[in-house]
């Protein structure tokens, strides 16, 4: 859990940190880069970006992965345990087998942290919203079909929108070079 001034925050997504970061410390970020994640925006509470995922591709396109309700009806919660089919088929379908492997050795379950991030506030205009965006599409992506990270540059106000060719979700994993590539021009666009 991340504290802030009057605000608790449970954090599950990668970007959730960033969108923290970005409403804490804006001017200290040059550009907020989002590569095959769920990235919350100013106008809508952080679960926003899940919500529209599982409105788009219901549950059953998680293939094996296991979703179990717990806690009690005043706070419920939902965790998720990605299965070995997921892995290997969606989430590291490019990468080696050494990787798909390691990945399926070392996978815990993960709350979805969806009732807290439904009732969190938004970020702010003034702050999350003075920080410019970046997105890198992965046209591999099984787990982010590319029209929903098309939609979802366009929900965050994306001002470059890099592409990496064959990438899948893990692309630090299957296209390092290309991913260093598409970061250096970033950082090059907005210096």
């Amino acid at each position: 859990m991340v504290k802030e001034t009057g605000r608790a925050w449970r954090v599950r997504f990668p970007c959730t940190y960033l969108g923290l970061a970005m409403e804490l410390y804006p001017q200290k970020i040059l550009v907020a880069v989002v590569l095959g994640a769920f990235m919350p925006d100013s106008d809508h509470p952080p679960s926003y970006p899940l919500n529209k995922f599982f409105e788009w591709y219901p549950m059953e396109s998680m293939m094996d992965t296991q979703f179990i309700d717990y806690g009690s009806l005043e706070q419920p919660g939902t965790s998720m345990l990605f299965g070995p089919q997921l892995i290997s088929f969606k989430l590291y379908r490019n990468c080696s087998a050494e990787d798909i492997e390691l990945a399926k050795f070392l996978i815990r379950p993960s709350s979805l942290f969806l009732q807290d991030l439904s009732k969190a506030k938004n970020f702010s205009k003034e702050m999350f919203g003075s920080v410019k965006r970046a997105y890198i599409l992965c046209n591999e992506d099984k787990v982010f079909p590319v029209e929903f990270q098309i939609w979802m540059a366009e929900n965050i106000g994306a001002v470059d929108i890099k592409e990496i060719k064959d990438a899948d979700l893990m692309a630090m994993l299957s296209k390092p070079q290309q991913l260093s590539m598409c970061l250096l021009d970033i950082a090059q666009t907005r210096t």
